[in-house]
């Protein structure tokens, strides 16, 4: 039999001990490392580097999935070992990758595996430099071309209200998740970003968020709407305080359990509210809804330029002199392309 939903089922979870909770035991690999020079030897090694560098974790954890998809590719053709790779073999797998349907049948994109070739260019590369390798087999190898498609639909207002209006806001939980999607909408922030959100990270008197180590490792301050403003301060002030567990936690956004929002679960509550029929549209989305957010939210703001508030702007222009003036913010992924990425 289900559990209590909403904020009693949340109340229910908060009961449970660590131990008892939900998530994802991370997986050990059985990579091969008995060789000087085998693959999962010098995976370990080059991850190190990349740490050690300043990547961010989120670049760490992307490239070691990517290793993880070609090492196991590799091992079941019997290839451990970086001596062992070549170009062919490369662009072998780069083949595969093309080939590659994804659990919901789809295949990979072409900027996925740009992304994937170009971590072995990388880690090739690195074993070069480390004289793993005399030579690097992936030094030729070419990658695909860039895509450049323009957007296939704008979601009209409508259609922008009735995805704003799935959570229920009789309920606490509903009144959270409404906020969350209220400044993904207002702001463009990317999920981690947004979990990754502190409580003094929101100004609501300049209506604005300081956005901490986002893409980059670059800090932004990031303006936000007035409606969006109105549904964060009625979370903080009617929801977060039955949530927290400890007054010392200091995430904006709280699940269940008190602690801050795993991007993952994230994902998985968007595609849950994309399920019913009457958002179905949604699922069709490809990168909307740049020039309709750009006049809701220009209307919602004050007349001081943007540029006080730290943003980075771009502007675009089209053979129309009235698209000329019009203001498309490029900072941050936008809602509607969250949503496609949450629904694939």
């Amino acid at each position: 039999m289900a559990g209590p939903k909403g904020i009693a089922g949340a109340l229910k979870l908060a009961e449970r001990a660590k131990d008892q909770r939900g998530g994802n035991e991370k997986q050990r690999d059985h990579y091969d490392r008995s060789a000087p020079d085998a693959l999962g030897l010098w995976h370990d090694a080059y991850l190190e580097s990349l740490a050690a560098r300043n990547y961010s974790a989120s670049t760490v954890e992307h490239r070691r999935h990517t290793l993880k998809l070609f090492f196991t590719w590799a091992a079941e053709r019997d290839l451990t070992r970086a001596s062992q790779i070549t170009r062919p073999i490369l662009e072998t797998f780069q083949r595969w990758l093309w080939r590659y349907q994804k659990p919901n049948g789809q295949r990979m994109g072409w900027s996925t595996q740009r992304k994937r070739l170009g971590t072995l260019k990388d880690f090739f590369r690195w074993l070069t430099r480390q004289n793993v390798i005399l030579h690097n087999p992936a030094s030729e190898l070419e990658l695909p071309r860039p895509e450049k498609r323009l957007p296939q639909e704008v979601l009209s207002l409508s259609e922008v209200e009735k995805l704003l209006s799935i959570p229920d806001v009789s309920d606490p939980l509903g009144v959270r998740d409404r906020a969350m999607l209220e400044l993904f909408y207002s702001t463009g922030l990317r999920r981690t970003e947004l979990c990754r959100l502190e409580l003094s990270d929101v100004n609501t008197e300049r209506r604005t968020l300081h956005v901490r180590l986002g893409k980059g490792k670059k800090d932004r301050v990031v303006p936000v709407g007035a409606r969006a403003v109105a549904w964060l301060e009625r979370y903080l002030k009617e929801v977060r305080l039955r949530l927290c567990l400890d007054t010392r936690t200091p995430a904006l956004f709280l699940t269940g359990y008190g602690d801050a929002f795993n991007p993952d679960v994230l994902s998985r509550m968007v595609s849950a509210w994309l399920n019913p029929p009457a958002v179905a549209w949604a699922r069709e989305a490809r990168h909307d809804g740049h020039l309709h957010r750009s006049q809701h939210q220009a209307a919602s703001r004050s007349s001081r330029p943007l540029s006080s508030f730290g943003a980075s702007i771009r502007t675009r222009k089209t053979a129309s002199a009235r698209h000329a003036e019009r203001v498309i913010f490029r900072r941050g992924s936008k809602l509607s392309d969250s949503l496609h990425s949450f629904s694939r």
